[in-house]
């Protein structure tokens, strides 16, 4: 169902009805002006000559040009408004890292360059270790993996490499039920068995239960600290101290590591390995499948482990280690996670915003993105339900409660939001909580923009207590598309338009 009901043309005002690409195919027609082919001898192309239409839409110029235009008016991103969305820290992305990335030094080499002409591209990787160490307080760092969950599989693979060369292979992993889902994704594909460990009622890991699951067997527990309940886990020092005296190592999610920046040394909580998601901490690019980068802080029990390549500087400039060379019989690093060196043009941005903000100003936004998240639960607590007593971290966590015997779901709720023009807050994660609603505002974002979300929310809370299930249960209203049916979507996408083929369902699930 469209947006644009009661007009011929399917438009509402300035919200154009755009067809899929597919529709407005003409055969023969193009935008690009091409010379013939030259001659070809045909036994040397075999059986490669093309005999039909290869599939792809028939455009002229200005019908690309305005389809992608009024797709990306569609669009809703934080350029757009405000991104309340949990866990993914959604928050403004400076200019100055897109220009800083754009600069002929940086945006036109090549990763074959000898070393000698890439100098300055080195130091930068330098440069950004050298501040990674010491907003951790960690003595190594590994650039190279391509995002969080990378870096997660870099940590954990550096865990096991430091186990066997001592001779200890352990077999268990544990996490706690709130885990992000890659953490024990991530321990099964090193070939750990996962044990979840509870939580207690506070929203943070049970230290009775982890202490009974730690053994001779455990290489490592993976936590999340700020959790995936917003809350910081009190207990992580003793848990540190209980994971080595059991002989194995502390892996720690640094997803959140946005709400400790300049707060907190990760070295000082015991940790042996940290992922840092630059996208959330350090205000790179996030989302669009990419690129992304996830380095990896290590403790000195596994700095030797590091993957290849890193930088190292001696005295004819900067150079890359490329290989894992062992000295003797010392420990080899992993070798190569990823080809090349990294996202390159991630790092470029992410320590653009390190210099432009300071030490000083890293430490301001990690306060304001706390301060801003116990605001809005201290505006919200009293309409929504608030699953854990305060104060919370960056991000704070209500469920369901408030919905009771209302007929609407979290998803109702969520969908509701959409017409106020806001992106929805996280919906139904962390698991271990019913109908979870998570909000983290960032510290991007002016008190005026938080009261007015705040204004729409608790409107929305009063609408659905009054049971009035049904105007829930047709949000949203103003979309180009109404809510689909996003089960059937996943199940049964129909990602090609054809001819003759249900344009209903085609533009339900493109």
């Amino acid at each position: 169902m469209t947006g644009g009901e009661g007009t011929v043309s399917g438009n509402r005002g300035l919200d154009l009805e755009e067809p899929l690409i597919f529709e407005q195919d003409v055969s023969g027609r193009t935008g690009v002006d091409l010379p013939e082919p030259g001659w070809v001898a045909t036994d040397r192309l075999g059986g490669l000559r093309r005999k039909g239409p290869i599939g792809l839409p028939g455009l002229s110029e200005p019908q690309v040009v305005r389809h992608y235009t009024r797709l990306s008016q569609k669009n809703y991103g934080i350029d757009s408004g405000f991104y309340p969305l949990g866990s993914c820290t959604m928050k403004h992305n400076p200019r100055l890292g897109e220009k800083m990335a754009r600069l002929p030094g940086f945006a036109d080499i090549h990763p074959f360059q000898p070393d000698s002409t890439v100098q300055g591209a080195l130091e930068l990787m330098d440069t950004l270790a050298r501040w990674l160490k010491e907003l951790t307080g960690l003595p190594a760092v590994a650039l190279s993996p391509a995002a969080g969950a990378h870096g997660e599989l870099c940590g954990l693979m550096a865990i096991r490499a430091a186990l066997e060369a001592r001779g200890d292979a352990r077999s268990r992993v544990l996490t706690p039920e709130s885990a992000h889902g890659t953490n024990p994704a991530t321990a099964a594909l090193c070939g750990y068995a996962v044990e979840s460990v509870p939580g207690n009622r506070d929203g943070r890991v049970d230290f009775g239960a982890l202490r009974e699951r730690l053994g001779p067997d455990v290489a490592a527990v993976m936590l999340t600290n700020p959790n995936t309940c917003g809350l910081f886990e009190t207990d992580i020092v003793r848990i540190a101290e209980a994971v080595h005296e059991a002989g194995a190592l502390f892996y720690l999610d640094g997803a959140n590591f946005n709400a400790l920046v300049g707060r907190v040394r990760i070295a000082d909580l015991g940790v042996d390995a940290m992922h840092i998601n630059l996208h959330k901490t350090f205000a790179t690019p996030h989302g669009g499948g990419g690129p992304g980068a996830g380095p990896v802080v290590l403790s000195e029990a596994l700095a030797p482990f590091a993957p290849v390549p890193y930088v190292v500087h001696g005295p004819d400039g900067f150079s890359l280690v490329e290989h894992a060379r062992g000295s003797g019989s010392g420990p080899l690093p992993l070798g190569r996670l990823k080809g090349f060196h990294g996202q390159f043009g991630v790092l470029v941005r992410a320590l653009a915003y390190m210099m432009s903000m300071g030490g000083d100003g890293l430490a301001l936004a990690s306060g304001d993105a706390v301060l801003n998240a116990n605001y809005l639960l201290a505006r919200l607590k009293d309409e929504l339900s608030l699953s854990f007593p305060g104060p919370c971290m960056h991000e704070v966590l209500f469920d369901d409660r408030f919905l009771k015997d209302t007929g609407v779901s979290t998803l109702d709720f969520a969908k509701a939001l959409i017409d106020e023009g806001y992106h929805p807050m996280t919906m139904y994660f962390p698991l271990v909580v019913h109908g979870a609603l998570l909000m983290e505002p960032t510290e991007s974002e002016s008190r005026e923009t938080l009261d007015r979300f705040v204004d729409v929310v608790t409107s929305l809370a009063a609408r659905a207590k009054t049971k009035d299930a049904e105007f829930f249960r047709q949000a949203p209203r103003l979309t180009p598309r109404r809510r689909l049916d996003e089960t059937l979507a996943a199940r049964r996408p129909v990602l090609r338009w054809t001819r003759g083929s249900d344009e209903t369902t085609a533009k339900g699930t493109s």
